[in-house]
């Protein structure tokens, strides 16, 4: 089978919507029929590209992602927040805000966190008057910062496949994710004074404040125990992930929401995203071998090298690319498939690895919450029921501040590389 043809069949299949793991299969497991090639070299490749220690982090942080969901976890926050903003002009858009950076410190996934804090802050926001666009916009934008904060599915997924430090990624990827948060802050103070009408404050309740202190010690110290564990070398993102899993499971048991029922709920949810993930993940282990078999990254490489040798551009243009796979397609296959591929590109640019994980997360991330078939923009529409034509003039605003804070981490990499390099990681 010809290059170009194996790629018109994955297109195809794509667009008829087949699942992307078959999609990605089918053309591969003909292509390498056609060199006589058996069907049990094809699945020894897809087992092959799962057997990875650092993957059992994927299945075990999607675990408490999905388990803190069902726990009222987003709630406890989201109360710890309100408790703590209540003079604040605007308070319940910089408390949505708030509730997204501490649930991303928990979740590790955008679409597990829109669906948890939409369900939360969007009823809200939207008994206190604010509009529905900017309400379900700052929710959907907001939740972005779980595949870019630490513990990152994504992250997880490119450091394995790459071959680099898990903990190096995270601990680059923690200025981006600052810089999100203050770019979705600034617009948030511009557009509040904007809209003095829903600009209203409240007195500080003291007691309030302090009963919603105590409820969020414990999900609070869950990132200090991930993070903290990595950076200083107690245990590998694998171990931190398991260590992350248990605690959750205590936290239910102490704040006894933790039934029979929200544990296998947890658990199966678990299951079908991990199988998916990881059919994916094999399926592109079999797909990179059709891949470096045509010679696909030397010849990208030699082409893109005799458009620019100046790595910026590169990367601009790369961005563009990204973005736009990301608005059909979820990262994961997309890391998959493609960094086998840039790899030995960056290489020839002096590109740090780091570096590009970020960027490439963040660019998909972007792709996920853009018109007209965003995923993560259908998972907030599909809670709050309302047309997606609100829904995507709503979100168009917030993708100005992300926009920016992806050009800086484009044109200056020192932002992600500086504190894995402080940590000794790099």
């Amino acid at each position: 089978m010809d290059l170009w043809l194996y790629i018109l069949l994955l297109v195809v299949l794509l667009l008829l919507r087949v699942p992307v793991a078959f999609a990605m299969i089918a053309p591969s497991m003909l292509y390498f029929y056609g060199r006589g090639l058996s069907a049990g070299y094809a699945i020894s490749s897809i087992v092959n590209g799962i057997n990875s220690f650092p993957l059992l982090a994927v299945p075990l942080f999607i675990f408490v992602g999905t388990l803190a969901n069902h726990l009222g976890i987003a709630t406890r926050l989201y109360d710890f927040a309100k408790a703590l903003l209540p003079r604040l002009p605007g308070n319940l858009a910089y408390v949505n805000l708030g509730t997204a950076i501490g649930f991303s410190w928990i979740s590790g996934s955008a679409l597990a966190d829109a669906a948890s804090t939409s369900k939360v802050q969007i009823p809200q926001m939207l008994k206190a008057g604010y509009p529905y666009g900017f309400s379900a916009g700052l929710t959907a934008s907001g939740s972005l910062m779980s595949t870019v904060m630490p513990p990152s599915i994504p992250a997880v997924l490119f450091a394995a496949t790459a071959t680099i430090s898990t903990g190096a990624l995270f601990a680059g990827s923690i200025l981006p994710a600052a810089l999100m948060a203050i770019g979705l802050a600034v617009y948030v103070f511009i557009w509040v004074r904007l809209h003095p009408e829903v600009a209203v404050s409240r007195p500080f309740d003291g007691a309030m404040a302090r009963k919603a202190v105590v409820r969020v010690i414990g999900p609070m110290l869950l990132p200090v125990i991930i993070l903290g564990g990595i950076f200083s070398g107690r245990f590998t993102p694998t171990e931190s992930a398991g260590i992350a899993a248990a605690y959750t499971l205590v936290l239910g048991l102490l704040y006894r929401t933790l039934t029979r029922k929200v544990f296998w709920t947890a658990a199966k949810e678990t299951v079908v995203i991990s199988g998916g993930i990881l059919l994916i993940l094999g399926a592109s282990n079999l797909m990179g071998q059709v891949l470096a078999r045509e010679q696909v990254s030397r010849n990208l490489g030699e082409w893109l090298t005799s458009l620019t040798e100046n790595p910026t551009v590169f990367l601009l243009l790369l961005n563009v690319l990204l973005i736009l796979l990301g608005i059909p397609l979820e990262a994961p296959p997309v890391i998959l498939v493609l960094v086998p591929i840039l790899m030995p590109i960056i290489a020839d640019y002096g590109i740090d690895p780091v570096h590009l994980g970020v960027i490439m997360i963040l660019n998909l991330m972007i792709g996920s919450l853009t018109p007209p078939v965003g995923a993560v923009l259908f998972v907030v529409g599909s809670i709050t029921r309302k047309p997606m034509g609100q829904l995507f003039r709503g979100i168009l605003p917030f993708l100005i501040p992300l926009g920016v804070v992806l050009l800086l981490l484009t044109l200056f990499s020192s932002i992600v590389t500086i504190v894995p390099t402080l940590l000794g990681l790099m």
